[in-house]
């Protein structure tokens, strides 16, 4: 059996790369296809276990290795340009385009759904305020590519057979726009990684890429309003300068970390302050892991991964009031922290690897047959 994953893009080690990961340990025969590649060695050898990819035109383009969202109007000619006909079972990882390939009627095709395209859909008005797209010629441009993309995401929905959901969060959403079921297998949590630590100090953590739909400057206005609490605010991205502007002397700005520091502060952190709107959300289940609870946003997938006043508070709107209302609820309760990295433990890889190898045999046994 020849098979292909189809990935939307290799450059970085995020949620959608760690299930390639793990998908690439079940079976080493993959070939790989995907718009542009630029991993380092590093994190090709430990994503695709040093595979090369074959890549689109976009990848010759200028600037496409920088920012390849520049040419978002030619994706879906770039993923519709591989051949894929050689391949009895096509895997898709998409988040965007990857599950547009074009496959035929003698193969089976699974896609693996992080989300529909998140800014041509749910993100959509965020990402036009957030990029002052919302009048002049680049707004009406940007506003006429994004409609095109989103009729022919809709169109390309019907050349999957099934898909997989990360969360029910998710399931919901491709219900919503591609009227298509799908069945939920939880992204893959390194949980072997995250050890318990018992001994927290003094301190809150928040961690992300600092764009806006995260809403770390939520979390720092609240924490500007507490200032006996210290907030450490791991990551970076276009938004830094600005929020380092902003911060009071109890806020900390770590910036970009290696695994083993971001494993320790997590280990370490009274809390992670959690304020985005996530598909699943894999850091709030890594803190977990360290027995360190989640303060979160009531809604997205943290509702499956957190329960609440065991593993962690909820607040319900994002504005600082919320926040530091979850954190004077959080200060005032009491964890066990083995029963939160108990929760977090249901996430592992061997989960997913089981149940997804699983899923893939059963549909390749009823579509051969």
């Amino acid at each position: 059996m020849k098979r292909a994953l189809v990935h939307d893009w290799f450059y970085t080690k995020a949620g959608g790369e760690k299930v390639v990961e793990a998908i690439s340990d079940i079976w080493s025969d993959f070939d790989y296809y995907t718009l542009i590649d630029t991993l380092n060695d590093q994190l090709r050898n430990e994503i695709l276990k040093g595979s090369k990819t074959t890549t689109s035109f976009i990848q010759k383009l200028p600037r496409s290795k920088k920012n390849h969202r520049n040419y978002l109007e030619l994706f879906p000619a770039a993923i519709e340009s591989f051949d894929l006909s050689p391949y009895d079972l096509v895997i898709s990882s998409s988040s965007s385009v990857a599950k547009g390939v074009l496959t035929n009627q003698n193969q089976l095709h699974i896609c693996y759904c992080h989300s529909p395209i998140r800014y041509a859909w749910n993100l959509y008005f965020d990402y036009l305020n957030d990029k002052n797209l919302n009048k002049g010629i680049k707004g009406w441009y940007a506003k006429r590519v994004l409609r095109k993309i989103r009729l022919w995401d809709v169109i390309s929905s019907n050349r999957v057979d099934f898909f997989i959901a990360n969360s029910n969060y998710i399931a919901q959403r491709i219900k919503k726009i591609y009227n298509r079921d799908s069945v939920v297998i939880y992204p893959p949590v390194e949980t072997e990684k995250f050890t318990l630590c018992s001994e927290k100090e003094d301190f809150y953590i928040a961690a992300s890429r600092l764009v806006s739909y995260k809403k770390i400057d939520v979390i720092l206005e609240a924490f500007n309003q507490m200032p006996d609490k210290q907030l450490k605010i791991i990551g970076d991205g276009p938004e830094m300068k600005t929020l380092i502007k902003k911060a009071n002397k109890n806020i900390t700005f770590v910036g970009k970390v290696s695994e083993e520091d971001m494993i320790s502060n997590l280990q370490k952190a009274k809390a992670l302050v959690f304020a985005a709107d996530e598909d699943f959300g894999i850091l709030p289940v890594e803190a977990q892991c360290c027995g360190t609870p989640v303060i979160a946003f009531r809604k997205g997938g943290l509702l499956e991964t957190v329960i609440e006043n065991k593993t962690g508070v909820f607040f319900d709107r994002q504005i600082p009031e919320d926040i530091i209302k979850a954190v004077k609820v959080f200060e005032s309760s009491s964890f066990d922290f083995s029963v939160i990295r108990e929760n977090a433990l249901r996430f592992s890889v061997d989960r997913f690897q089981r149940e997804f190898k699983l899923f893939v045999e059963e549909k390749l046994k009823e579509f051969y047959s």
